[in-house]
C-alpha cells in the first residue's frame, strides 16, 4: 500500500498544497515550526480521521476557513483509490472513490498507517489512557466491527454514567430497573471490547517478541499483558467473561453509587510490558523503555500485514534522532524497499544508512515545500 498524492485544503498553516510521493522513503526536511510534522499529521488524519496531536478538530483547520480537505490517491493490491476527508464545524465527512460514507467507522481502514514519534515513548512510561487509545486505534485499523463496537460500549457507558451522577449517594438507585438494564447492556458492550482486545494482544505479542530480541541482539524477552481491572483472563469464554463482569459490577454497585461513575471496565484497563519479567515502565532504562516502544511500531506493521494483505504507510515523526545508531539502523533495514515511508528531520546529515540517501526529499520552510 502507498500513496501517491496529498492534496490539502485549509489545512493546518497550508491553504493549498498538492505532493507527488515515492512509493519507497519520502523525508521532510526543515527547521521546528515550519510546517513538518503538519503534512506528516494530515497523511495520519487522512487514514485515521483523528489527530495523533489534538483532540479538537478545529485545530486543523486553517485559521479564518470554513473547512479543511484532505485529499489522497492510496494504491493497493486492486488499484488506486481516491479518498477524502472533510473537516468542518459540524464534524468530518468520509469518501471513497468519491462516495460519501455514511459512517467514519466504514471510512477508516481503506489506509493504513503506523505512527511513530517522540512522543510514543509514552506508550510504555505514559498513563494508562495512552496505552488504551494505542490498542483502539490499532484494532480499529484492521477491523472495522471493533470501532462499531466501540462506540456502543462507549455510548452505553455514558448512559449507565449518567444515571449514576444524576443520582450519586442515593441508596435508591441500587433498585432501580433502568440501572440493571444499562448494567445489563454495560456487561454485554464491554466483553466485545475485551474479547478482541485480548485477542489482538495476543498478535501483537507474537510479532513484538521475536523483534525485541533482535533489536535487543538477543540479550531480552518482552512479554506484553493485557490487564483488564476486573481481573479477567483471556481463556475464558464469552459467558464466564459476562458472569465474571456482573459479579465484580455487584460488589462495586455501592462505590458506584457514592461516586457516580462506572468503576470497573475496558475504560479502566491497561497493558503491562516486561522485559527479562521486570516491568519495563517501573524498571526499565530509557533504551529499553525505547526498543520496546519501537518493537510495538515494528510488530505493527507485520501485524496490519498479515490481518489486511496490506503493507501499512510508516510515519517516522522527528524520531530517528530520539534512537541511538544501533536502533536507527534496525528500523532502516526492516522498512527497506517494502513499506512506504514518510520521515521529518531537520537535518539528514547524522542519518548515514542507504535507504535515506535514495529519498524523495522535501525542504520544508515557513509552509512552503520544494521538492527535490
Amino acid at each position: 500500500m502507498n500513496i501517491e498524492r496529498l492534496q490539502l485544503t485549509d489545512y493546518r498553516n497550508y491553504e493549498s498544497l498538492t505532493l507527488d510521493f515515492s512509493n519507497k522513503i519520502n523525508v521532510f526536511i526543515g527547521e521546528n515550526a515550519q510546517g513538518k510534522t503538519n503534512v506528516m499529521e494530515s497523511i495520519y488524519v487522512l487514514a485515521m480521521a483523528k489527530s495523533h496531536r489534538t483532540a479538537n478538530d478545529k485545530e486543523l483547520i486553517r485559521w479564518d476557513a470554513d473547512y479543511g480537505k484532505i485529499e489522497g490517491v492510496v494504491n493497493k493490491r486492486y488499484g488506486g483509490v481516491p479518498i477524502e476527508l472533510t473537516i468542518s464545524k459540524k464534524g468530518k465527512k468520509g469518501k471513497i472513490n468519491h462516495l460519501e460514507q455514511t459512517k467514519l467507522s466504514n471510512y477508516i481502514g481503506q489506509m493504513n498507517v503506523v505512527m511513530f514519534a517522540p512522543e510514543d515513548l509514552n506508550i510504555v512510561k505514559g498513563s494508562p489512557q495512552i496505552r488504551r487509545r494505542f490498542i483502539d486505534m490499532e484494532i480499529g485499523q484492521i477491523s472495522p466491527v471493533y470501532l462499531h463496537d466501540l462506540l456502543t460500549f462507549q455510548k452505553v457507558l455514558k448512559q449507565r454514567n449518567h444515571l449514576l451522577k444524576k443520582n450519586q449517594g442515593k441508596p435508591s438507585l441500587a433498585a432501580d430497573v433502568m440501572f440493571d438494564i444499562y448494567t445489563e447492556q454495560y456487561v454485554q458492550a464491554a466483553i466485545q471490547i475485551i474479547r478482541k482486545r485480548f485477542q489482538f494482544m495476543e498478535l501483537l505479542q507474537a510479532w513484538a517478541e521475536p523483534i525485541h530480541f533482535g533489536i535487543s541482539r538477543g540479550l531480552e524477552k518482552l512479554v506484553i499483558k493485557y490487564r483488564p481491572v476486573s481481573g479477567m483472563e483471556a481463556s475464558w469464554s464469552a459467558e464466564e467473561m459476562a458472569d465474571y463482569l456482573t459479579r465484580k459490577l455487584e460488589e462495586v454497585k455501592q462505590r458506584e453509587i457514592e461516586r457516580g461513575v462506572t468503576l470497573i471496565g475496558p475504560h479502566r484497563d491497561d497493558l503491562q510490558f516486561f522485559v527479562n519479567e521486570y516491568d519495563v515502565q517501573i524498571y526499565g532504562s530509557q533504551g529499553q523503555q525505547r526498543t520496546t516502544a519501537l518493537s510495538l511500531k515494528l510488530a505493527e506493521i507485520e501485524l496490519i500485514k498479515q490481518e489486511t494483505k496490506e503493507t501499512p504507510i510508516l510515519l517516522l515523526d522527528d524520531v530517528l534522532s530520539e534512537l541511538d545508531d544501533y536502533r536507527q539502523s534496525h528500523l532502516l533495514n526492516t522498512i527497506q524497499g517494502e513499506v512506504q515511508t514518510f520521515v521529518t528531520t531537520t537535518s539528514v546529515e547524522g542519518i548515514h544508512h542507504e535507504t535515506i540517501q535514495h529519498a524523495k526529499l522535501f525542504h520544508v520552510k515557513q509552509g512552503t515545500i520544494e521538492q527535490s
